[in-house]
């Protein structure tokens, strides 16, 4: 695994100091002159990091939306590579915590995986981890199983790669499956259960998934299967 860099760490810490001044304000101003009787401290604290997660994305958003990321190799000492530690920082240090918890209900995770940049359609909703929503899309009426992931990155030793991966509409992924980089998936397809998808794979519309690796184990177009 490539080494994030001390200036990458330094700026990420720069802004999550910003994150949180923010947040400390805004309770401030808003909570500050209310009355709150023995739970005032409690209520203060629940505020303030709401405001933190709140802040974070939408930090989190204005940074890729000043520097997108970008599918293909990262090369080293780039900008790419700063924005691309930067998304790893902001996962793994804030918003793993939020999304790997089971006590967040599912559609309320739609909402924050919206929030982080995924584009998914109507009634589409995920019980599992997208590792990187901004390269994430789904179509409507989807739903990914309970602990599955799906990641848009390869790492490979010292190489780092980002490809989008795009799923349809109708399509269920089964409870921990792993959907890897770059993978597509047609409409109306099902992938099994703890089936492993690997980088790149096309699966086409109405196909059945299983296996590690998965492989092809029908069509649902196919009237004879």
């Amino acid at each position: 695994m490539r080494t994030i860099k001390g200036a990458q760490i330094a700026l990420f810490l720069a802004l999550f100091l910003l994150i949180v001044l923010l947040a400390l304000f805004t309770t401030e101003v808003l909570l500050g002159p209310l009355a709150l009787g023995d739970f005032r401290g409690v209520v203060l604290v629940a505020a303030a990091l709401l405001l933190i997660y709140l802040y974070a994305m939408l930090v989190y958003r204005i940074v890729l939306y000043r520097l997108p990321l970008r599918e293909g190799v990262v090369a080293e000492h780039t900008p790419e590579e700063t924005i691309a530690n930067l998304n790893i920082l902001f996962y793994l240090l804030l918003f793993n915590s939020l999304i790997r918890t089971h006590f967040i209900p599912v559609p309320l995770l739609r909402l924050i995986y919206l929030g982080l940049g995924a584009r998914l359609g109507s009634n589409t909703y995920c019980a599992g981890v997208m590792l990187d929503p901004p390269l994430t899309q789904i179509g409507s009426n989807s739903i990914v199983g309970h602990d599955a992931v799906i990641f848009a990155h390869v790492i490979e030793g010292d190489k780092l790669e980002l490809r989008r991966v795009r799923i349809g509409s109708h399509v269920t992924i089964g409870a921990t499956a792993v959907i890897m980089a770059g993978v597509t998936i047609g409409d109306r397809a099902i992938i099994s259960a703890g089936a492993v998808v690997t980088k790149d794979s096309q699966i086409g519309a109405d196909e059945v998934w299983g296996g590690i690796p998965a492989r092809r184990l029908k069509s649902l177009a196919d009237k004879t299967s």
